[in-house]
Order: C-alpha cells, then structure tokens, then sequence
C-alpha cells in the first residue's frame, strides 16, 4: 500500500477523506498538522506521496525521500518549494488549478474598501476614550470611478477585476506575459508599460509571482500617484516591505492592505507593524472556509490519482520532466 505523507493541517472534510482513503485500503496515511519543514522530514523516507501546504520543501527534505513520486501542494504557489530538486529526482510537483481565485480577489476587493476607509483608526476612533472627532479629519475615501491597476491579469485579476466594475472603478491591467499570449477578448484594456500605469493608477492590486527581486520597491513606488492604495495578495517579497513601510510613513502611500509578508510569520518588530494605515492579514486570501475545503480535498486527489495514474496532466508543474 503506497504511504501518503501530509504535512499542515487540514479542512475536516479532508482529514475524513484521509481516513476513508486509508480505511479503504487505498494508502498508509502520515498526518503531521504542524506546518515546518522540521516536522514532517522525519517522516519523508516513507512517503511516496507529499501533501504539503506552505511550509518549505527544501533539496535536503527530498534528498532523503528515496521513495517519493508526487509532491502535491495544497494551494497554486510553490516558491517554497526546490523544484529543480524534483525535478532532478523527476519527482512530480502538483498544484490545485482553480480553487481559491474567488477567495482571494474578494479578499483583494475587501483590502482595497478597508485601505480606503481606513478601518483601523475608524474602529479606535470607537474604541478609545476622546477619539471620536478623528472622524472629523476625513481621511476616508471613496473608490468609486477611481482608476485601479491589476498587477498579474489570471483568473484572480479578472474575478478582481468584474468585483471592482459594480464600484464602477477604471480598471486596466498590466501582465506581459498575457500579452505575448494573446489579451483576452472583452476584458479590461492592457497596459504595456508598469511605469506608465503605476503612474495612472489610483488604486494597485498585486497578482504577480515572486521574482529575484522586488517588482514594486522604492522606485516603483516613487512613480505612483501620492497617496495610491496598493492591495497585495501575491507573495511575500514581490513588494519590498521596507520601501511600502517608508511610503506609508511618508503619505506617498496612502493606505495598503497586506497578505503575504517576505517572512512567514513576520519577525517582531516589522516595519509595517508601525503603521495603521496598512490592514495586515496572516496569508489568509485564500484560506476561507469554502476555499480550505475545495484545496484539501483537491490536494489529496492529486496525490492519489497520480499514483494510480488518473492525474489530469494540467495540474502537473513539471510534466516535461516525468512520465505519467
């Protein structure tokens, strides 16, 4: 019976399907619901399936998984994870497709009105004795026919992108990478150039992948419009933290909504910590009920069928390098 290792705790409805899986006879289940890369690894030399959520998988881990044929992440990001050392062992690496891009463009949504409300000082103005005539400062904004910036045009740029019509905001959007492609026909107007849209835009939302280096640092920053809003559900290090704290400081940003920091949890003592105009959140964009459930059982399914050869190859990161 082949041994399933999962690594980061699950949604009930996929701890039941681990354990009819198991009780079926159809895989030996490991289930460690600590998420680091420290307390599964004990465990890899029997796996010959990985379940694993956002915690590392590192060369080391899977140099000693000497039995391990599929990786399956339980969300669509694998930054954490070597894929050159998958893919030198021609171990496959799975993602969920399409689960969580209606929860996180709703969280994008919400951080963008909770940025431009300015909910932090608006709920202490409540809370804290003498503070009511903070209120008085008009601070809030509106974002209606306020010009928005998508960062990264996939399917959570465009469930973004529809939400942000009933403000009936501006809405344009900048991936080149979609463009080379072919610009989807009936949707928002593409913008060929960052700078020229950083400039435009009144309100940025990031949907990009993690690069080498920042997309969005101090000098992206110093292009946008003072003031701007910038929602970033992305990844951690796609917007330098120290440059988005300095500008939120400054006033050049205005407001911010953060997801996903460069250090999961962030240290203590984070620069953004400072500030309550940015509308902090622990990487929870995709982590709503009906999102949790749809990616564990999802992650679980990947695993098996691709032991057993049902795999739907679209899921596969690296099918180049493997055979199914």
């Amino acid at each position: 019976m082949p041994n399933l290792l999962v690594a980061g705790k699950l949604h009930p409805a996929g701890e039941k399907l681990l354990e009819r899986l198991e009780t079926d006879g159809i895989v030996h289940v490991d289930y460690i619901q600590e998420v680091s890369e420290a307390s599964y690894a004990p465990l890899i030399h029997k796996a010959d399936a990985l379940v694993i959520r956002t915690q590392p998988l590192s060369a080391d881990t899977i140099a000693m998984a000497t039995k391990l044929k599929v990786v399956s992440r339980h969300g669509v990001g694998y930054d954490s994870v070597d894929l050159n050392a998958l893919n030198a062992r021609k171990i496959a690496l799975t993602i969920v497709g399409d689960v969580n891009s209606v929860s996180v463009a709703e969280h994008s949504m919400m951080q963008l009105l909770a940025a431009a409300k300015r909910v932090l000082r608006s709920d202490l103005a409540v809370r804290k004795p003498d503070n009511w005539e903070w209120r008085n400062n008009l601070e809030q904004q509106e974002i209606s026919g306020k010009r928005l910036l998508i960062l990264g045009y996939g399917r959570i740029g465009r469930h973004l992108a529809r939400m942000a019509s009933g403000f009936e905001m501006e809405v344009k959007a900048y991936d080149p990478f979609l463009e080379k492609k072919g610009w989807p026909e009936g949707t928002v107007e593409p913008i060929s150039n960052l700078n020229e849209g950083l400039a435009w835009a009144d309100c940025i939302s990031v949907h990009i992948p993690k690069g080498d280096k920042p997309a969005i640092g101090a000098d992206e920053i110093a292009r946008m419009k003072a003031g701007v809003i910038i929602a970033n559900t992305a990844r951690g290090g796609v917007i330098c933290e120290k440059a988005l704290a300095d500008a939120l400081a400054s006033g050049q940003v205005g407001a911010a909504g953060v997801d996903v920091f460069e250090q999961e949890p962030p240290l203590k003592g984070s620069p953004l910590f400072t500030y309550d105009n940015a509308v902090l959140s622990p990487h929870t964009a995709g982590l709503t009920r009906e999102c949790s459930e749809r990616m564990a059982l999802a992650s679980i399914h990947n695993a098996v069928n691709y032991l057993s050869g049902r795999i739907d190859r679209s899921l596969i990161v690296n099918a180049g390098t493997i055979d199914v």
